[in-house]
């Protein structure tokens, strides 16, 4: 007769469970990439037939997009474009970013540095980075250091409540049983605070980084040579719609690559968390 101690009932039941919750999972991916292919096919198919039945003759279809960026690729047009607008949002991005989550802990975890900084980050939160256009040309110039200024404020706008939200929202408890078992302030904000509020963080780094993306198109305009926005103007300038879809795709489509990298490093990093599938 077999022994079915408590700890061989554990045993025996965590096994299988833990292969359903896996399987569980798999199949929980599956349809949503799937989805993903389906809303993306039900999208082109919609364009299309507006496209067909429109009476604009300006109206791009998806045949002529992707004329358009053939042509962009291979007179190199495309690429030169996409690697300026890459470099400006993540620099400014990184840069913002950079800034913006010591400046979040700083503000959630001393009072002194709240009422230093809050007032001046609430003030310029509601004023949009484009309406500072003016002011940045007028100290920065017209070079690559006001574009990148721009979409680094509009990052740090967007990081740094989030970082400042999750050090607020960091469970009292936590805080309280890590100094009755001796811990000093240092070991509490680096072992509970910076852990509890990573998913904050990464909320915020995912704004931040449409943000610098919504930025990067006005940020083109300052006299800018090369840049998805500055050929998106170009082509507005001579009615060729393709090639302004085209910048809006790539926009898009990198915003989009990039979100998910972030994603997967958020889910590596806060594996603890339970999240709703």
């Amino acid at each position: 007769m077999i022994d079915a101690t408590p700890e061989t009932a554990t045993t025996s039941l965590a096994v299988p469970r833990t292969a359903r919750t896996r399987r569980t999972a798999n199949r929980t991916e599956k349809p949503l990439t799937l989805l993903y292919l389906a809303t993306l096919v039900i999208g082109i198919a919609v364009w299309w037939i507006i496209a067909v039945v429109s009476d604009n003759p300006l109206a791009p279809t998806p045949i002529a997009v992707v004329q358009s960026f053939w042509e962009g690729l291979l007179d190199g047009s495309l690429l030169l474009n996409t690697v300026a607008s890459v470099q400006r949002v993540v620099t400014g991005f990184l840069l913002g970013v950079i800034v913006a989550v010591p400046a979040g802990f700083i503000m959630g975890w001393y009072r002194w540095g709240r009422g230093l900084l809050e007032p001046w980050v609430q003030f310029f939160r509601t004023v949009p980075p484009l309406a500072l256009i003016p002011l940045v040309i007028v100290f920065l110039g017209i070079g690559e250091p006001a574009k990148i200024f721009v979409i680094f404020l509009a990052s740090f706008l967007s990081c740094v409540l989030a970082t400042f939200q999750g050090v607020r929202n960091v469970d009292s408890t936590l805080v309280n049983a890590a100094r009755v078992l001796g811990a000093s302030d240092g070991t509490i904000f680096l072992r509970v605070v910076v852990p509890a509020s990573l998913p904050f963080i990464f909320v915020g780094t995912r704004v931040a980084l449409g943000a610098a993306w919504a930025t990067v198109v006005a940020s083109e305009l300052i006299a800018a040579a090369f840049g998805l926005g500055r050929m998106m103007q170009a082509a507005s300038q001579f009615l060729d719609t393709p090639r302004i879809v085209v910048g809006i795709i790539l926009i898009g489509a990198l915003g989009f690559a990039m979100d998910r990298a972030l994603l997967f490093a958020e889910n590596k990093l806060t594996a603890w968390q339970e999240v709703r599938k």
